[in-house]
């Protein structure tokens, strides 16, 4: 058995070397892997093998084939989605879970997974000035945190209907009607489906020049309804007005749900809280800690007001389980088996503290405005009001603008994404990385402006 220990420890060392390796090399290298890098992928696949390999050659497959192919999501120069890299201490924190290896859907399993779960909900929801009982659930991103939210939106309206959804299924209940804005997010789309609630069924608001709903344009509510509202627009960054639009909806006994992935950071910020302003007020929110808290993926996060709706809509029970006094983390979400996730969350929380959060989506906001000011002044069109992270820019028609994206991430010196903003082709900037500096700002705009005109001067 001590030899066994001491294989691990050796194998642990190698990976720690490759992985700091991998990391300091992330400034110097391309953000997107090369066609040949991507190629060599191959060599990983094949005929499932007879026989297995030692651990180390594993290592040094992953590392040698794998780290040249991925994308530097990790580096300050990716900006195509909103990725945040992961803190120093967030990562660290993932290698202990991982010793760990701990399933954190009940405390009797991990009483130390439980724990830090609570800590950092606790910590999360006096960040955002969301009720101190909210109910609390950890779970892989935006898209399974609506989901988490919006059954128990689901449980609520129907319970309110005299209907108990969670005992008698959709088939024969009363209808709920679901209210979202144009601009609804595809997460929330999409975990409207996987509830039943379907689709298409979304009765859609108009929405203004930067993608907010029209809250005087809400149709008129009667019966179970839900009103789903954005908190920073995966576009333009924008905000929905949640104060006008949650005291319309209450008013009709309807449940806001906030889809708020990476908006709600903003609360942490002193300059940008305004955005915020009635998000409070709503009746559940959604958003991700591995977009603006920087943590590994995946991370999303699930707030309801009232915990009983989301117990009620998640959780289950059999004789084998074994409950004790504190608080069982799967009571929360969908799954029963999960990963510690609540460990890289206080880790970052604990890091950073308020002020460094407040620092961390401050910095990213100010980079965001100085992209925009940089290109403005080269002659390009801001499609968007730079209220946040997010900056659209159009360098001309679709094609050319196209065009500049294409050859900006084949350039490799950063990394944007496409987009289509009302109609027109766009350049979308998304700034959310602690490791972001003023120095890649700059770099990555001269980028951008050299690849344009490179661009224009092949249509001449």
């Amino acid at each position: 058995m001590k030899a066994v220990r001491t294989e691990i420890r050796e194998l642990m060392e190698q990976t720690t070397e490759r992985a700091a390796r991998y990391l300091e090399t992330l400034e110097a290298r391309r953000v997107f892997p090369t066609v040949e890098a991507v190629g060599r992928l191959q060599k990983l696949g094949g005929p499932l093998p007879a026989n297995g390999a030692e651990p180390t050659e594993v290592l040094r497959l992953l590392d040698e084939i794998g780290s040249p192919a991925t994308v530097a999501t990790a580096g300050p120069r990716y900006f195509g989605f909103v990725t945040g890299g992961a803190l120093p201490a967030t990562l660290a924190a993932n290698w202990l879970a991982g010793a760990w290896d701990q399933c954190a859907g009940l405390d009797v399993l991990s009483p130390a997974s439980s724990a830090l779960e609570e800590i950092s909900a606790r910590w999360l929801l006096e960040l955002f000035g969301l009720p101190p009982k909210c109910g609390v659930g950890l779970v892989t991103g935006a898209t399974m945190a609506n989901f988490t939210a919006l059954a128990a939106a689901r449980n609520a309206v129907l319970e309110r209907a005299g209907w108990d959804v969670e005992a008698d299924g959709l088939i024969g209940a009363p209808n709920i009607t679901v209210i979202g804005g144009e601009e609804i997010h595809i997460s929330a789309v999409k975990a409207l489906g996987m509830l039943g609630l379907g689709r298409n069924r979304i009765v859609r608001v108009p929405t203004d020049s930067q993608g907010r709903m029209r809250a005087d344009l809400l149709p008129r509510i009667d019966g179970p309804t839900i009103v789903c509202i954005q908190a920073g627009n995966v576009n333009s960054g924008a905000f929905d007005p949640a104060r006008e639009i949650c005291k319309v909806a209450h008013q009709a006994k309807a449940w806001v749900h906030v889809d708020a992935a990476f908006g709600l950071w903003a609360a942490a910020a002193p300059s940008r809280a305004h955005l915020v302003a009635g998000l409070a007020e709503a009746d559940s929110w959604a958003t991700d800690a591995h977009k603006w808290l920087n943590v590994p993926y995946d991370s999303g996060i699930a707030f309801v007001r009232e915990d009983r709706h989301l117990k009620a809509a998640m959780s289950a029970n059999a004789a084998y389980l074994v409950r004790g006094e504190n608080r069982d983390p799967n009571l929360f979400t969908p799954e029963l088996s999960r990963r510690a996730r609540g460990v890289e969350i206080w880790a970052a929380l604990r890091s950073l503290g308020r002020n460094g959060l407040a620092d961390l989506v401050e910095r990213n906001c100010r980079m965001a405005t100085r992209f925009a000011e940089g290109l403005k002044a080269g002659g390009f069109e801001i499609l968007n009001e730079v209220v946040l992270n997010q900056v659209l820019v159009s360098f001309g028609t679709d094609a050319t603008t196209r065009d500049v994206t294409a050859a900006l991430q084949a350039e490799g010196t950063c990394w944007c994404g496409g987009t289509v903003w009302h109609g027109r082709a766009a350049m979308r900037i998304a700034v959310s990385s602690w490791a972001t500096t003023d120095e890649d700002v700059e770099r990555s705009l001269e980028s951008m402006l050299r690849v344009t005109e490179t661009v224009k001067g092949r249509r001449k």
